[in-house]
């Protein structure tokens, strides 16, 4: 065990994971060089990710000739670049997941995105990869969408690990760890075994200030409430998270061995060049957490990040915050209303843009 910055997160409970997968990290040596040196014990990826990794030099070039001569569907082709990606990844994190009883050792992969409003096909999505990869410490991510909840619960039911992403509001956050909970009472009751079903709620951070910021610059409202409200918002999550994980209705659960869904803090690179930027790092450390880093994040807290116990500390000035905002004419609901439909959006972009450069590279391949 090393004694990093990053290594120091774990002796307030919080797990560091890697914001970014390719074929190049895995591969390379560099995903076990994060996995000594800076404490990395997960993996997640979306399809921005994705695109950026595929679109770069030629790591792929060699298995796309290989799956092109049986498949031309764009999508079909990705997930098998994909799907090779993080089956790689899991295989070098298992020994974190065994070791560590399921806690960490994971590695995420998500649903195509224009599915995010349709149930049925997130579920049926959900299913297909967690059968075609076949790992037990595999996270699929399911957005938080009001249709992405009972998808989240059904998969749960099945005995499925997710990975709940794009988590923008406390009120969300409650009914993704209720569809948590509910979808573990169902598969206790058809006599599942929920010792290794896991689950994480990816609350997404800089973006709120990000969005928050920009109404107060167009109110005129006082400087001193920017860049406060992501981290506020946090922290009112957790605190929600430690009332729901607690009394008879969870007891019953973990009395028969479910854990908890943790909190994992993603967005936590700075978007804002006067902010910190580590700042979405240094507030929210705390216990059963998951902070997930870009890599230039994690280089900068090595560098100079302050280890210690942020994430329960301020609540009162959390509060406070809600009402400022409140006060100067900023509607809470409709920044994360705002923020979930872009986050769609965003990534429904990249996944297009990444099947286009599919298109594109299979033609010059095919050409050549």
């Amino acid at each position: 065990m090393g004694d990093s910055r990053l290594h120091r997160l774990a002796d307030y409970g919080q797990s560091v994971w890697i914001d970014f997968l390719s074929r190049d990290l895995v591969r390379g040596g560099e995903l076990e060089r994060r996995m000594r040196d800076d404490a990395v014990v997960g993996v997640t990826s979306n399809p921005t990710i994705f695109q950026k990794a595929i679109s770069a030099g030629d790591a792929y070039d060699e298995q796309l000739r290989e799956v092109l001569q049986d498949e031309r569907d764009p999508k079909e082709v990705f997930l098998q670049l994909a799907t090779k990606d993080v089956s790689d990844a899991l295989d070098l994190l298992r020994p974190v997941w065994d070791e560590g009883g399921g806690r960490d050792g994971y590695v995420s992969i998500e649903v195509d995105p224009t599915f995010a409003y349709n149930t049925s096909a997130t579920i049926e999505e959900a299913q297909r990869l967690h059968e075609w990869i076949n790992r037990p410490n595999l996270f699929v991510k399911i957005p938080a969408t009001e249709p992405g909840l009972p998808a989240i619960e059904e998969m749960i039911a099945r005995g499925r690990s997710i990975n709940v992403t794009l988590i923008f509001s406390l009120d969300r956050y409650a009914e993704v760890a209720e569809a948590y909970i509910r979808g573990l009472e169902r598969f206790v009751e058809g006599g599942g075994d929920p010792t290794h079903v896991a689950s994480v709620a990816s609350f997404f951070v800089s973006r709120v200030d990000t969005e928050a910021d920009r109404r107060l610059d167009e109110l005129g409202a006082p400087g001193e409430l920017k860049g406060k409200l992501a981290i506020a918002n946090a922290k009112l999550a957790y605190e929600r998270y430690k009332a729901i994980f607690a009394g008879a209705r969870w007891e019953a659960l973990a009395a028969k061995g479910a854990t908890p869904q943790r909190c994992l803090w993603a967005s936590t690179s700075t978007k804002n060049p006067a902010y910190s930027d580590v700042m979405y790092v240094e507030n929210l450390i705390g216990p059963m957490t998951v902070n997930t880093m870009p890599e230039e994040t994690i280089e900068a807290f090595q560098d100079h990040g302050k280890v210690a116990a942020t994430l329960e500390a301020g609540i009162d000035e959390a509060e406070r915050v809600f009402e400022q905002i409140r006060e100067v004419g900023i509607d809470y609901a409709d920044v994360t209303d705002t923020l979930e439909r872009e986050g769609v959006q965003k990534f429904a972009d990249s996944f297009a843009e990444l099947l286009e450069g599919i298109r594109a590279k299979s033609g010059e391949l095919a050409a050549a």
